[in-house]
């Protein structure tokens, strides 16, 4: 390997594909490797079935489950928010060609041991079962204002200051109730905890304001998922970067990062060295250079069903919030189907997600397992979650955050876009963007 590179890429998992999109679509020369034979890294997309039951040694695959090759299973499910910044970079590098997405039929909340449809409209806010007549007329004002509300037009504001107003300020300006701040601040600005309440409420309008231009979009739920599963996504931004000059290399034995001093060198396998003057990588290449933060579960389960009490929904979201059920983290419920080519005809899979807290992580989302009715088979992991230590400026290396428990990809493109401005100097420009609807 003589050649010198712009950047190398370590680990084919979706953010390390998207950076490599990115910085290969900028002009920089790249060079993307893995050690694995496959794409996806930990958010690979299993097929044929049997792959998925050797994986967890689990036995032969039943045959009543259909062909196996009509399975593609992902083992880090989630979805897309339609207006959302993973479909703005599908669209800007234009990936969306390699791929079709169908919407995701149903978004629903956990209130009082039953599951509702999140209102995210005036029309559906009026008639939720989640709120009593005055607290929706309440929470419909609130929509609108949401809505309507500009940071430029200072006419929208009513006495609302988004860089001091607190969201809980916010809450308390139309009298929202705890239950409807629950599923409002966690099924439809998707925080992954409490802490927002107490901050200025200018980013927490925009993710009710991005929640309901989702759903606006398609109708049914803010939600899209790619046909065959997630899989698609990392290959499809691989051909990207290979259209704009980007080279992959698959199967590498285990490739390390190597510095001259306190200066990036490169990285080696097979006895040679590709120099670079950066590195991207997951947390599994740069062990030493990360901490861990804690574990989630995940726990995916075939059905034969639609998830009971979701209007019979090929595929839904369901969002338990932390309060509950008396939690620190919200539990995730994401459910795909045949619909989508990633099971075999007229079966789902759905998978169960936390950040664990206890010493028994299962026991932890047993009330979302028992919101899916009978379970023919399931399969559970437990994963340590890690953070690089630093931003990566001084030493040039720059690295994801574990995936996190969440059912969507907003705090994947967040962590993307993160490490792509600290190696540009500068933000990722989504202006320029102009979707229409055939770019989707």
């Amino acid at each position: 390997m003589d050649e010198e590179y712009d950047a190398v890429v370590l680990g084919t998992g979706l953010k390390e594909c998207i950076l490599s999109g990115m910085l290969s679509v900028s002009g920089r020369k790249v060079l993307h490797m893995d050690r694995n034979n496959y794409y996806g890294g930990e958010s690979a997309s299993i097929t044929p079935l049997q792959d998925l039951y050797d994986k967890f040694k689990m036995g032969k695959a039943p045959e009543s489950m259909g062909r196996g090759r009509d399975w593609n299973v992902d083992l880090i499910p989630k979805f897309l928010m339609a207006n959302g910044k993973l479909v703005d970079l599908l669209i800007h590098t234009g990936v969306t060609k390699y791929l079709e997405f169908k919407s995701v039929e149903g978004s629903y909340v956990y209130k009082g041991g039953k599951i509702h449809k999140v209102p995210a409209d005036e029309k559906e806010a009026l008639s939720s079962s989640l709120m009593g007549l005055f607290e929706k007329r309440r929470f419909r004002k609130f929509l609108m204002f949401c809505q309507e509300f500009s940071l430029d037009d200072p006419k929208t504001w009513e006495g609302v200051d988004a860089k001091m107003t607190t969201a809980q300020e916010l809450y308390d300006k139309f009298s929202l109730d705890q239950n409807t701040a629950d599923f409002t601040g966690h099924a439809i600005a998707l925080y992954l905890n409490d802490e927002y309440k107490n901050q200025p409420c200018g980013e927490f309008i925009e993710r009710v304001k991005l929640y309901s231009g989702s759903l606006a979009r398609y109708g049914k739920s803010p939600y899209l998922y790619p046909l065959y599963g997630l899989g698609e996504l990392p290959q499809g931004f691989a051909r990207l970067s290979a259209i704009y000059g980007g080279t992959y290399m698959l199967d590498k034995k285990e490739p390390k990062i190597v510095f001259d001093g306190d200066k990036l060198l490169g990285v080696e396998s097979d006895g040679e060295v590709a120099k670079c003057k950066m590195v991207v990588c997951d947390p599994s290449y740069a062990p030493d250079k990360c901490k861990k933060t804690g574990q989630v579960i995940r726990i995916i389960c075939i059905l034969n069903h639609p998830i009971p009490h979701t209007n019979d929904s090929l595929s839904s979201q369901i969002i338990i919030p932390q309060n509950q059920v008396n939690r620190k983290h919200d539990i995730y419920v994401g459910c795909v189907s045949y619909a989508h080519n990633v099971a075999a005809k007229n079966f789902f899979l759905a998978i169960v997600s936390t950040h664990v807290e206890t010493d028994n992580p299962e026991r932890e989302v047993q009330v979302a397992l028992d919101l899916l009715g009978p379970i023919e088979q399931k399969f559970v992991t437990v994963s340590d979650l890690y953070q690089p230590i630093d931003n990566g400026k001084q030493n040039k290396v720059y690295i994801s955050s574990s995936y996190d428990a969440t059912s969507h990809f907003e705090t994947t493109c967040l962590d993307v876009l993160k490490i792509y401005e600290i190696i540009d100097g500068k933000p990722f420009d989504f202006s320029k963007i102009k979707k229409t609807e055939d770019d989707m």
